[in-house]
Formats: structure tokens, sequence, C-alpha cells
């Protein structure tokens, strides 16, 4: 067999099912060999980027690693910001890319880079191919190493030259990756600690999704019956209506929830990442912190530890359940909880006009259970991680890490593979939209439906809000727009452009109900 028929036939015992990319000259070999596939579909996208989007957000959701492949130079550096943005939002993703034969990469050389270079920075681990026989054995550690805790992207590079060698065609077996467990005189000691403290405070994060341990940490909850938050990537965790639930911090501004956590004598953080906001930012009075994670805590003068519980986290929560926890049932002073239900229009009293709040509550009132809502980068971004409230965890695909702006439609693409039966619902800003907005032919041709919401404001909105408030001008944040509704029409899909808080409501129903692809453009109003 020819060494990609063997790379393919590796990535069918991974599981891989979907292959984003752009084809080119070094990875025809590739794309040949996954036409003969019965388990994988090769996914040709408009741009690399969409492609390493689409593979960040299906490794979220489907909680296998997504796959992504570019050819050499200018489509190899295109993936890097999908890439980036997958290492930082822990998402495993493997990436194939081609590059030049041996023969010319000892010199100046036509699209040539040095990728594994390129990619270090970004990926957890970079590396090319220089023997066909070490394929199997490279490709497993490739996909292991991308799903282990922390998760992220590896690259594989694999030159022109050996794609079509001949080799055996045995694939290496798979092996699981290794649970980790902390020895049991650390759990008694952190949960003595805990039953000591006096106002206990529970932060959770996205590593409780990664390690599908929601069931253990809200059991522990219920226990300890203390405040509890959660960052942006971890929402839905917590019930909206479970009284513990202080909802989500991690702003910049007007980050309700710090009040709260500045009152505690002990936080007990859950696989929280420190890429979604430093504990310098929401921990200024150093509270001694319990520590719960799949891997030992980054040191940090603002994040002192007082126990480090490193291991699987369901089976550390249940671990520390089923020791004799002492509840500590209080309550931050000023009504902390009813002011954030405020300040982040969470309940009711929705506005009338086309603002995001009124939009945000409409979406959480007419989705089930489900449903799947991405958020593009924007000042949008940080409504949805206030207002809207799923359901179910997992629910809500934020891009938090790296924050890149264009994720939304392509990542809608990736989700809608992940779980075709789920109702998806992707937001983004104009500037946003643009970036990846080919990316709907992409869709139309695989038969996707998912509604596209385009906030039109002509204008880079947070970068018009932080220039104002730092230097009293906004220069260079406008731009035009075209006809968003025409645009989509263009694509075949259909395009509204709603008057009224009712009319987007009546259109989002019709689209939901009808499983139509639909694209509605909202003309913005300042809230």
């Amino acid at each position: 067999m020819k060494a990609t028929d063997v790379l393919v036939r590796c990535l069918e015992n991974e599981g891989v099912e979907y292959i984003f990319g752009v084809m080119g000259k070094e990875t025809l070999d590739l794309v040949d060999s996954l036409s003969r596939s019965k388990k994988i579909q090769f996914v040709n996208t408009r741009h690399e980027q969409g492609a390493a989007f689409m593979a960040d957000v299906y490794a979220r959701l489907s909680h296998k690693a997504g796959v992504c492949t570019s050819t050499l130079g200018p489509g190899a550096t295109n993936l890097l910001t999908g890439i980036a943005s997958a290492t930082l939002d822990f998402s495993p993703v493997v990436a194939l890319i081609g590059q030049a034969g041996f023969e010319r990469q000892h010199k100046e050389s036509h699209q040539y880079l040095d990728l594994v270079k390129i990619f270090e920075p970004a990926a957890k681990w970079s590396i090319q191919i220089k023997d066909s026989l070490t394929l199997a054995e490279i490709v497993h550690k490739a996909f292991r190493t991308a799903k282990m805790e922390k998760p992220g992207a590896v690259i594989v590079e694999l030159p022109e030259n050996l794609a079509a060698q001949e080799i055996s065609d045995d694939a290496i077996t798979i092996i699981p990756a290794p649970t980790l467990m902390t020895v049991d005189e650390e759990i008694i000691a952190a949960v003595d600690q805990i039953n000591n403290s006096q106002r206990p405070f529970i932060i959770v994060g996205n590593g409780v999704i990664r390690a599908k341990a929601v069931t253990e940490v809200n059991a522990f909850i219920d226990c300890l019956q203390a405040p509890v938050t959660h960052s942006m990537k971890a929402k839905g965790i917590l019930p909206k209506d479970n009284p513990f639930n202080y909802f989500t911090f991690g702003f910049s501004e007007k980050d309700e929830v710090l009040h709260g956590i500045e009152k505690a004598d002990l936080l007990i953080v859950i696989g929280y990442d420190f890429v979604e906001r430093l504990p310098k930012e929401w921990n200024k009075k150093k509270v001694p912190v319990i520590h719960v994670n799949a891997i030992s805590a980054v040191p940090d003068e603002y994040y002192p530890l007082k126990s480090e519980l490193v291991g699987d986290v369901k089976r550390v929560m249940q671990a520390m359940i089923d020791l004799k926890i002492v509840p500590k049932p209080w309550e931050p002073s000023g009504n902390l909880r009813e002011k954030i239900k405020q300040s982040y229009h969470i309940y009711g009293g929705g506005k009338s006009s086309l603002s995001i709040t009124s939009i945000l509550q409409a979406i959480e009132k007419r989705t089930c259970e489900n449903t799947i809502v991405l958020s593009d980068v924007g000042s949008h971004k940080i409504s949805i991680a206030k207002t809207y409230q799923p359901k179910k965890p997992n629910k809500v695909i934020i891009s938090n890490g790296l924050a890149s702006m264009g994720i939304a439609i392509p990542g809608a693409i990736g989700a809608k593979l992940a779980c075709p039966a789920d109702p998806v619902v992707c937001i983004t800003g104009d500037g946003g939209a643009l970036m990846n907005f080919a990316e709907i032919e992409t869709a139309v041709r695989l038969g996707l439906a998912f509604v596209i919401i385009v906030l039109n404001d002509s204008k880079l909105k947070l970068e018009e809000q932080m220039m104002m408030q730092k230097l009293g001008n906004d220069y260079g944040t406008a731009f035009g727009n075209p006809d968003f509704v025409q645009l989509a029409e263009s694509f075949g899909i259909r395009g509204e452009r709603p008057a009224s808080i009712n009319e987007f409501e009546d259109i989002l129903d019709k689209a939901l109900t009808k499983n139509e692809f639909t694209l509605i453009e909202i003309k913005l109003v300042n809230e």
C-alpha cells in the first residue's frame, strides 16, 4: 500500500469521520486515498482557517479529535490561526500538512517554509514524518497527544516524496490514554479544609465538561451548598435556576461575581483554565485555593494552593462526595445573586427593541435543551457570556483562549456535523461574519441547515468602546457592509431582515421548526 493509504487506515482506526481542508499538489495522494475510504468524508472547505475552525468545534462537541488538512506554504500558514485557537481553547485537533520533498528542503525553494518550527508555539506537538515506516506510530501518538489533558492541536507534516511510497499496511494498535488519580490522603485533607472553612466559593471551568464530570460536580455542589460561578466556556454546567448559581465570571469590566469571591475564605477551583482569565484578575485578595484538575496548577502568587488534587476530575469529585462534606450555605452580602441577574439581564423583562439582550432572551426562550449556540468574537460575545443561559453544558461554544474572530460560521458547520440532530444557531458580528462568509457554500454543499444571526452596526463595536474609553476617539473602527440578505440569497439560503423583535421571533421560530438554513441580519440599536 502507498503511505497515504496506510495513513487513512490509521485515521479510520482513530475513529475519524471528517477531514476538513483545501487540497494542493502536496496532498493529492492523501485526498486520493480518502476517496476510497468508507468511513471518512473529506470536506473541501473554502479556506484553511475555516477548516481548522470546523475541526476545533467538531472536536469540542463530539469528544473526538477533529482533523484538518492543508498543503504547504500559504495553505499551511492559513491554518495557523485556527490551530492556535484550538490549542488555547484546549480542543483536540490533528492537522495533516503537506510539505515539499526532502530533495528541496535544504535550499531556497518555491513555497517551502519550515512549518514544524512555525507551528511549534501554536501546537502541543509539531513533527515531520521523515521515514514512512514510522507513519503509523507517529499518527497514533499525534491523536493520543492531542486528546490527553490539556488537549490541543498537533501538527503532522508529510513530505510529498513520502506520500506515494509503498509501505507495510500494518496500523498500530490503539492504546487508551491513562487515567490518573490523586491519592486518598490528599482528598481527605482537602475535604477537611473545606469542612473547616466558613465561606467556601466554588469556581467551575471547562475542564469539567472535558472530563464528563458534570453530574459529579453538581452532586458536590448540592452537598456543599456554597455559591458557585463558572467561566464563559463552562456555561450550562449548573442549571439556571439552581439557587447556588452565581453565573459567569471572567470579564474585563463589571464582573459582578468578584464581590462574592472577595468575601470567601476558601476557593474550590474545579477544571478551570487560566487562559480564560488569570487569577490576578479575579483573586486579588489571594484567597486560598483547593485546585481540582487533570494537571497540576501553574505557579501563581494570586493562586495560593492549600490543596492540589490532580487526576481524573470525575473520579476525584466522586471520591470527595463519598466523604462527609459539611454543608456551608452562605450568601455574599448585598443580595449579590439578584444584582448579577439584573446586571446580566438574566430572566424576563426583555426589551421590545432589536437589542442584543432581547435577541438572546428570545433565543433562550424558543430553543430546546440540545440547541447549540456559537458565539463569534466581539462585543456580543460578552453579552452572550452574561445573558444567555443554556439548558445543558457544552451547548454554548465561545472562543475565549485565542478569541478568534471568524470562528462562528465555519464552527457551525463543525457543530452540525458533530451533532446532526441538534439545532445550531451561530451569532456573529458583521466584522467576523465576512471573514469566513464563503463557508456558507460549504454548508450548502453538505446539505446542512442552521441559523446565522449577523449583528450589523457597520463597525468593530468592541474596539470602538475600548478606543473611546482609552483615547476618546473611535478612529478606524467603522466600515461598509454588503446587503447581507441579498448575499445570503446568492448562496441559495434564506435571508431575512426583521424590523422588530416580534418579527425576529417569528423568523427564528420558522427557521427552527422547518430546519431551514437561514441568515437573519439584525440592524442593532444601542442599549
